[in-house]
């Protein structure tokens, strides 16, 4: 879960240049408290900083782990989109499998598009 929602401010910064619950919450189809609690939990381990009212930050674990994490999505991503799978249902199998994969697939699944 800690991916996904690192990985998701750092969509918002890049798409908004800020993140906000409100957003968030749209985004993951939870409630605003449910965001805030997991955001709350986040900060305490040093992921990223909620400025109240205003916007969420990541730190610089948070974001080197969101980028980790954006990487694998795409990499995923562009493995499924290349064997055949459409664009709607390899975005949406990515967001299960990217969590799951482990190092050796990856590695086999960049050989296979050529990206060792």
């Amino acid at each position: 879960m800690a991916e996904d929602y690192v990985e998701l401010v750092l969509q918002l910064t890049e798409e908004f240049s800020q993140a906000r619950t409100v957003e968030m919450a749209r985004r993951l189809q939870v409630s605003q408290p449910t965001v805030t609690k997991t955001l709350i939990r986040l900060e305490k381990e040093g992921l990223l900083v909620i400025h109240p009212r205003r916007y969420i930050e990541l730190t610089a674990e948070g974001l080197e782990i969101a980028r980790r994490s954006k990487a694998r999505h795409q990499m995923v991503v562009a493995f499924l989109k290349a064997i055949g799978v459409d664009d709607v249902h390899a975005e949406l199998d990515a967001e299960g499998i990217e969590h799951h994969v482990g190092e050796q697939t990856l590695s086999a699944m960049k050989r296979y598009l050529g990206r060792s």
